[in-house]
C-alpha cells in the first residue's frame, strides 16, 4: 500500500536528497504547525493579486473530492451547475473552462476540495519523471516565490519513495516558477490550514503519474461562520449532504431538535436563501498568475443576484444544552442568517413542530462519543413517538450509527447512503411518517 506524504517548502533549509531509483521510505514526520488565515472577502482587492492573466479558454479536467459515499450528491450538485461528472471513489471528475473551477469552489456544498489536473504521464524512473516535470507550465499556476508543498501517494510503482518524488518535482517548480522549495517536512494531516501555500497533489499508480493542483486551499467545509462549537460538532459539508439526501425543497418547514452548534439549520438557511457557501472566503486559485479577477467578480455578482432576502419557510432548531444553543446563535449571526433560524433551549419532549408537513433533519447522539448508549434507547424511542404523534406526513432524515438505536424509532426508515463522521461509520436514513 502506498502512503500519503505531504512535503512543505521553506526557504530557510535546503532540499533533502533522495535515492536514484526509489529506495527505502522515509520516516513519517509529525504534523506541521500552520496558522489559520483570517477569512477574507472574496471580492476584496487587497487580498488578491494586482495583475491577472487571461483565464484558460480550453476545457480543463477537474476533480471534486468528497467523503466516501457522498459522490452521488456531489455529482448532483455539479449537474445543477451544468457539468456532467463521472463518479469514482472519493469524488467526481468533470470538465469545463476555468469558469467551472470558479463556480465549483463557490457553490459546492458537499465536496471537500476541488483539484485541477495539469499533467498525466508514465514515469518508470527519476530521469523520466524529471523530463516530464520540466514540460509542465508551472509559471501559469504558481506565482514566483510562492511556497509550495507536495502531497504524494505512490502505489504499485517503481518510484515508491514519496520524499524523493516530491524533491524532483520541487526542483522543477523552483527552476521554472521560482517557488520556494526546501527540506521535506511530512504530514498526513489533511486538516491543516493551507494558508497561502500551494498544494500539489501527486499520484503514482502503476508507473503512471498524475499531477494536480489544489484549487481550494483550506478545505471547503471551512465556510468561516462556525467558530463556536458544541460537543461532537458536525462538519458543514456533512450537514449539507444530510439536507441534500433528505430532498428538502427549501420552501417547507425544517426542524432540528438536536441542533448542537446549529450547523444543519445554518446550512439549510443558506440553501433556502440560495447563498453561495464560498462567497466570503479565499481560495488557492486566487494566487495563481492565471487567475482572472474580473471574471471571478462577475461570477460573484451573478451569485449575489440569485440570493433571496429571507428563508421562505420556518427553520426551527433546538437543543437541551444552553451552551450549544448560544454557540448556534453566534454562528448563525456570523453566517448572516440569524433572522432566518429560530433557536431554542428545549428538551425533546418540549419540542412543538411548526405547521407542516415539513422535514425533521437531525444528527442525534450516537452513543459512541457523546452520551450513554443505553440511555439513548429512550431518547430514540421518544423521537419516534414525537414523529408519529406530531409529524404525520413529514419526512424524517437522520444521520445514524447504530441499527439497534434506529429500531427504537419504530419508523419505516430507508438507508439512502453511508459515509463516515469523525471516523465513525454512519448512514443517512429517511422515513415518511405515516398519516395514521
Amino acid at each position: 500500500m502506498g502512503r500519503h506524504r505531504r512535503v512543505d517548502a521553506r526557504r530557510s533549509e535546503p532540499a533533502r536528497p533522495g535515492g536514484a531509483s526509489g529506495g527505502a521510505r522515509g520516516r513519517r514526520g509529525g504534523p506541521v504547525a500552520q496558522s489559520v488565515p483570517r477569512p477574507v472577502g472574496a471580492g476584496d482587492p487587497a487580498a488578491l493579486p494586482d495583475e491577472t492573466a487571461p483565464a484558460a479558454a480550453e476545457p480543463v479536467e477537474l476533480f471534486a473530492a468528497c467523503a466516501p459515499g457522498l459522490e452521488p450528491l456531489v455529482a448532483q450538485e455539479l449537474r445543477a451547475l451544468g457539468y456532467n461528472g463521472q463518479s469514482e471513489p472519493g469524488g467526481v471528475t468533470f470538465r469545463g473552462a476555468m469558469d467551472a473551477l470558479y463556480r465549483a469552489n463557490l457553490w459546492l456544498r458537499v465536496a471537500t476540495r476541488v483539484t485541477l489536473r495539469i499533467a498525466h504521464f508514465r514515469a518508470r524512473g527519476f530521469p523520466e519523471l524529471e523530463r516530464h516535470a520540466a514540460r509542465v507550465d508551472w509559471p501559469q499556476w504558481i506565482a514566483r516565490g510562492r511556497e509550495v508543498r507536495f502531497r504524494v501517494a505512490c502505489r504499485k510503482s517503481r518510484l515508491y519513495h514519496s520524499d524523493a518524488v516530491a524533491e524532483r518535482l520541487g526542483r522543477a517548480v523552483e527552476h521554472l516558477a521560482g517557488g520556494r522549495m526546501a527540506r521535506a517536512r511530512l504530514s498526513d494531516d489533511d486538516e491543516e490550514a493551507a494558508g497561502d501555500r500551494q498544494t500539489v497533489v501527486v499520484r503514482l499508480l502503476r508507473d503512471v503519474c498524475t499531477i494536480s493542483l489544489d484549487t481550494s486551499g483550506d478545505l471547503l467545509h471551512r465556510r468561516g461562520y462556525r467558530q463556536a462549537t458544541g460537543k461532537a460538532p458536525m462538519r458543514e459539508t456533512l450537514a449539507a449532504a444530510l439536507i441534500a439526501a433528505s430532498a428538502w425543497p427549501g420552501d417547507a418547514p425544517l426542524l432540528d431538535p438536536f441542533c448542537g452548534a446549529g450547523t444543519i439549520a445554518i446550512e439549510a438557511a443558506w440553501i433556502a436563501r440560495r447563498l453561495a457557501p464560498g462567497a466570503h472566503r479565499r481560495f488557492a486559485f486566487m494566487s495563481w498568475p492565471a487567475f482572472d479577477l474580473a471574471r471571478w467578480r462577475e461570477i460573484l455578482g451573478d451569485a449575489a443576484r440569485q440570493a433571496l432576502p429571507a428563508a421562505r419557510a420556518p427553520i426551527l432548531a433546538s437543543d437541551r444544552d444552553a451552551g450549544a444553543v448560544a454557540a448556534a446563535r453566534e454562528n448563525a449571526e456570523r453566517a448572516g442568517v440569524a433572522s432566518d433560524v429560530h433557536f431554542d433551549r428545549l428538551a425533546l419532549s418540549a419540542v412543538t413542530p411548526p405547521a407542516g408537513p415539513g422535514w425533521l433533519i437531525a444528527n442525534p447522539p450516537y452513543g459512541i462519543r457523546v452520551g450513554d448508549r443505553r440511555r439513548l434507547r429512550d431518547l430514540y424511542a421518544r423521537l419516534g413517538q414525537l414523529a408519529r404523534r406530531s409529524l404525520r406526513g413529514w419526512t424524517v432524515a437522520l444521520l445514524l450509527a447504530d441499527t439497534q438505536l434506529e429500531s427504537q424509532l419504530a419508523l419505516p426508515t430507508v438507508a439512502v447512503l453511508a459515509t463516515t463522521n469523525g471516523g465513525v461509520r454512519v448512514r443517512i436514513v429517511t422515513a415518511i411518517v405515516p398519516d395514521a
